[in-house]
């Protein structure tokens, strides 16, 4: 079982600190070239958005190899075309390490992140779905429809379950729209466990290993209690606590 090279409690060392005061400034001043660039392609040329956000999130994966001394480890077999990834959330890593991960999915995010001045603007446009997780079923209805128009065209989506980041060695149950969406979408579901929560969910972050394991995919049809309890213990396959 793989699990981060150290416990998230694990003190403060001098190199962390060193690497994350190189690597904030570099990524976040990369981040805004990168969101200017966005936005002129969103009115220019928004077929080149795709790429720009591919290449964005390369840059932040050399930052975190690079600069953070962290290695990204994949496991198992990445989906291709029209399915569910449900993912484990635990740091910010894998949220911007989607474009990485999977071939140009559409992402389901907090509806906050899409009001955000420049940024929400560049994420509409790459196909980012709100999630209005205080709306019920409108709220469900209109993901059900954006998804499907998306997914038309053979884009997988990427979702995170648990509806928000939980630390590593804690379970949550799955939020009650996560089964919604399932059964009116009906697609097959790759979970993925991710173990990044003890090397970068911190201010200072560490230099290890984060895994993505992608488990085996999971039919349509299945009842809320099937699914929800499958997907919760394939995502949490490596959240071990320490």
């Amino acid at each position: 079982m793989s699990k981060p090279e150290y416990p998230a409690g694990a003190a403060t060392r001098p190199q962390d600190v060193l690497r994350s005061l190189v690597f904030y400034p570099v990524f976040y001043g990369g981040t805004v070239i990168y969101v200017l660039t966005a936005l002129l392609a969103a009115r220019l040329r928004p077929r080149s958005l795709p790429r720009i956000c591919n290449r964005w999130a390369a840059f932040h994966r050399d930052c975190v190899r690079h600069i953070l001394r962290i290695d990204v480890r994949t496991e198992g077999v990445v989906p291709q075309g029209a399915v569910m990834v449900a993912l484990k959330h635990e740091s910010q890593f894998e949220a911007i390490d989607l474009p990485n991960m999977l071939p140009y999915p559409v992402v389901f995010a907090k509806a906050e992140l899409l009001r955000l001045p420049g940024w929400g603007r560049v994420a509409d446009g790459y196909g980012v779905v709100a999630v209005e997780r205080d709306q019920g079923a409108s709220a469900l209805r209109k993901m059900v429809a954006a998804a499907r128009r998306l997914t038309a065209t053979t884009r997988g989506i990427a979702i995170f379950p648990e509806g928000t980041r939980v630390p590593h060695g804690e379970r949550t149950p799955l939020q009650a729209g996560f089964a919604g969406l399932y059964k009116l979408i009906g697609l097959p579901v790759v979970p993925v466990a991710v173990n990044s929560g003890p090397l970068y969910h911190r201010r200072w972050k560490r230099s290890g290993t984060i895994t993505l394991r992608f488990g085996e995919t999971i039919p349509p049809g299945l009842s809320r209690e099937e699914i929800e309890a499958r997907v919760l213990a394939a995502i949490n396959a490596l959240n071990e606590a320490e």
